[in-house]
């Protein structure tokens, strides 16, 4: 695997995580890999992820502040060794569109289960839920 996109619904809040995390592991692991993300939905592209985002990175040693959410596209299907869906819904879209290269980052020690919407949870809290969930199945996809 050379490349991997990450895929969640604004590209604000999980999949600039997953980015992140990624790009640090794969540095650290001294990799050649090449990481991006980006969202099924185009509500916010352009914007930064969102400040939980930022700030629960960050608590992890980890700027995603200047990443800038963007909505995916085919040609990402071609582009992308693997393009990875943090939940189900996720994985449907990018099913529909075509993508064929595709896993769900839950299977990556989570029992498929999907990686929640942070907001669903009262205050800080679903971040740091988010974040852990995230870089214990980035760490195992990253592995296999």
């Amino acid at each position: 695997m050379k490349s991997v996109l990450f895929v969640c619904l604004g590209n604000i809040c999980r999949s600039p995580i997953a980015e992140g995390v990624a790009r640090r592991l794969i540095e650290e692991g001294g990799h050649n890999i090449t990481v991006d993300s980006a969202g099924t939905s185009h509500w916010h592209a352009g914007e930064p992820p969102c400040k939980h985002s930022v700030t629960v990175a960050r608590n992890h040693n980890i700027d995603i502040s200047k990443l800038r959410a963007r909505q995916v596209c085919k040609a990402d299907f071609r582009t992308f060794d693997l393009i990875v869906a943090l939940d189900q819904n996720n994985y449907n879209d990018l099913k529909a569109m075509g993508c064929t290269n595709l896993v769900k980052l839950g299977d990556y020690g989570h029992e498929g289960a999907d990686v929640p919407d942070p907001y669903f949870f009262d205050g800080f809290e679903g971040f740091e839920h988010v974040y852990t969930m995230i870089e214990s199945c980035v760490k195992k996809l990253l592995t296999r």
